[in-house]
């Protein structure tokens, strides 16, 4: 699969994640250096936000509004994946007020490999939003098709909010 990046066709690792698939097995590591791995995702419904670089202007947007969504879904894990390192995610979680999502860090690739999201042409994963449910299972997938574009928030908030309804 191809995404643009300003306006450039660049290609995927594979075909992504969709809806209907299992989230596949990757490693993460979080803000504590503690290793994350899919298991640790499972039992809740979880909204998984990938940015490319938290320290680019849209991911910062992307990240921030997302945070600001975390308190009006008490029952959701709300994470970000990036493939920055945990230090730059947290200097920029301190930078910005970040603290109600959770930021794991892909610099390893685990995570862009697994889901097919890494954009070999960049080292990054694309940006994209998944929500899966307690089981694993891909109910919402949104691959955004230029990597410097935001995504369509609304729709992603409102499949969630049909989710757990």
């Amino acid at each position: 699969m191809n995404v643009l990046l300003n306006g450039d066709k660049v290609a995927l690792e594979g075909d992504p994640i969709k809806v209907g698939d299992k989230i596949p097995h990757f490693k993460l590591v979080d803000q504590n250096d503690e290793k994350v791995k899919t298991a640790d995702l499972l039992g809740k419904v979880t909204l998984i936000s990938v940015v490319p670089d938290l320290n680019t202007d849209i991911c910062s947007l992307q990240t921030r509004r997302f945070n600001q969504s975390v308190d009006q879904y008490s029952d959701v894990n709300f994470i970000t994946i990036s493939t920055n390192t945990v230090d730059e995610q947290r200097n920029w979680c301190a930078a910005e007020g970040v603290h109600n999502l959770r930021m794991l860090s892909d610099e390893q690739e685990s995570f862009g490999y697994a889901t097919k999201l890494y954009v070999p042409d960049t080292g990054f994963d694309t940006r994209s939003i998944f929500i899966i449910d307690a089981s694993g299972t891909v109910l919402y997938s949104q691959i955004v098709p230029e990597i410097s574009d935001e995504p369509d928030y609304d729709a992603a908030l409102a499949a969630l909010s049909q989710i757990i309804a």
